[in-house]
């Protein structure tokens, strides 16, 4: 495989049949940190014409307290549906409620038209790297929210400081709610001492607490204490309880009267900065060593702590080695982004530019995971594969939902899945099942996807290496060549480009 294409292959999501070739990869690589993020989409599929991307609406892109009202609708109508109201038992009642008022299914189509057709591939690896880091399932109240996470926590963040992405993501409802905090309550809160009095259960759930040490940042080698876990989550307590979840009952308030309610318990009409101070535990909080303030701003000083401690920088750095450079990171791989991330104090700009830099240097394959080959083979044959956004509804197309897609792969970020992500070795997924599901799926791409290059020309423009070359001559069919080419060792990550 030649340079342009090994690097995108390793670090993106591989070349549009019609982009022109950087001839400096390795500066392309670097400058894409700082391209523009617009989310590229169709509205609908022309089969007949040339695919031409446009911006995604916005109205088909809420903020995140426009999804929350979206949502308490959602749950009020499913309500009255459940006690058998008139006009909201029958089938069509039902997925009109869906439609409208819920996102995750718009969501998953919007990330996967953006992986298709975006010009800033790197970026939308590293988001998706980082998404997979600070992991949220759709449970509970979350699948108007994960979307939102991806694009306005992470993406939008990956030009500023690992701290502050870590802070954001800590706060979004997207993570709150995965991990239980939206109820959580200090021991010694206002909230628990009336519960106690009226007879009811109110106190402090952990799981937050727990993976921002374990998982999101220091992880056990700091040798944190379950006390240390109890006060990180005493920290949190009080985050969580969004304009859709203030009481449990008020699904049907306006906007103003919910901003209103939300004023009158000391929070800020902002979904995404919501503390309820009923909820948090008084008085101060150490962690680690840190003495952490109580209020709402102790949060910040916490994930501002943790954010760059020795242990997290050497956690995520082996991560992101293991992730861009190879399974088995070396110690210099891993030393060297450890190093860009204290020069540059956590800025994610030097973190990542590290990283292009050892993986480009490093000519040791890199297995993908089974999302990113998806989209490096829709975008080195040109195919569409995806429906356009105007198009969900219609079900006789004969084409699958991106979320059937990604479930079928075995990798969705928006459905339930454990705290720890999916793994990052090739391992995990080199299994006969995995395996047969790449090959149906290069199957369906080239019978579905009408791609507009053959198996001869991708080989030519990537500089497939001879054995792969070898491979997919063995067949004569067309459809036969491409699924060959697209499931070879070479394109799936596992011999030397």
């Amino acid at each position: 495989m030649n340079e342009q294409f090994r690097i995108a292959h390793k670090l993106g999501l591989m070349f549009l049949p019609e982009t022109v070739l950087p001839e400096d990869v390795k500066s392309w690589a670097i400058d894409q940190l700082n391209a523009k993020s617009p989310a590229l989409g169709i509205k609908r599929i022309a089969r007949m014409a040339k695919i031409v991307p446009t911006e995604w609406p916005k109205s088909v892109q809420p903020n995140l307290l426009e999804r929350d009202n979206m949502f308490s609708l959602y749950k009020y109508n499913k309500k009255r549906e459940e006690m058998g109201l008139a006009g909201f038992t029958s089938k069509a009642a039902t997925r009109e409620n869906e439609r409208t008022n819920t996102l995750g299914v718009l969501d998953e189509l919007k990330f996967a038209q953006r992986n298709v057709y975006g010009e800033d591939q790197l970026k939308l690896r590293f988001t998706a790297f980082w998404a997979n880091h600070f992991t949220t399932g759709n449970i509970w109240d979350n699948q108007n929210h994960i979307g939102h996470a991806i694009d306005e926590a992470i993406l939008a963040n990956l030009n500023g400081n690992f701290s502050h992405m870590l802070y954001k993501m800590t706060t979004h409802s997207s993570m709150l709610a995965y991990l239980d905090n939206c109820w959580s309550c200090g021991e010694n809160s206002e909230n628990a001492y009336w519960a106690k009095k009226d007879g009811f259960q109110a106190g402090l759930n952990d799981n937050l607490g727990r993976e921002l040490l374990e998982l999101h940042t220091v992880s056990p080698t700091a040798k944190y204490t379950e006390l240390d876990i109890k006060n990180a989550a005493n920290v949190l307590a009080g985050w969580g309880v969004w304009p859709g979840r203030i009481t449990g009952d008020d699904e049907l308030l306006s906007t103003e009267q919910r901003h209103k309610k939300l004023l009158e318990m000391g929070g800020t009409i902002n979904s995404w900065d919501f503390f309820k101070k009923t909820h948090a535990e008084p008085g101060t909080k150490k962690v680690l060593g840190k003495v952490i303030p109580a209020g709402k701003g102790g949060l910040k000083q916490l994930t501002d702590f943790l954010g760059s401690h020795e242990h997290t920088i050497d956690y995520i750095s082996f991560k992101l080695a293991q992730h861009f450079v190879n399974d088995n990171p070396t110690k210099q791989d891993v030393d060297y982004i450890k190093k860009a991330w204290k020069g540059g104090n956590g800025d994610l700009v030097q973190i990542h530019t590290a990283v292009i830099e050892r993986a480009i240097s490093s000519k040791e394959p890199k297995f993908q995971w089974p999302m990113t080959w998806l989209f490096q083979v829709i975008r080195l044959s040109g195919a569409t594969y995806f429906e356009g956004w105007d198009e969900l509804e219609e079900y006789n197309r004969g084409v699958m939902h991106a979320r059937n897609i990604f479930k079928e792969l075995g990798q969705s970020f928006w459905h339930e899945r454990q705290p720890n992500g999916y793994p990052l070795d090739k391992n995990e997924w080199l299994s006969g099942e995995m395996f047969e599901r790449r090959i149906r799926f290069a199957d369906a791409i080239y019978s579905g996807g009408n791609p507009t290059s053959t198996p001869d020309e991708i080989m030519d423009r990537i500089g497939a290496n001879e054995s792969t070359r070898s491979l997919v001559n063995n067949f004569t069919r067309q459809k036969d060549k491409f699924i060959a080419l697209m499931c070879s060792p070479e394109i799936m990550g596992l011999e030397n480009a």
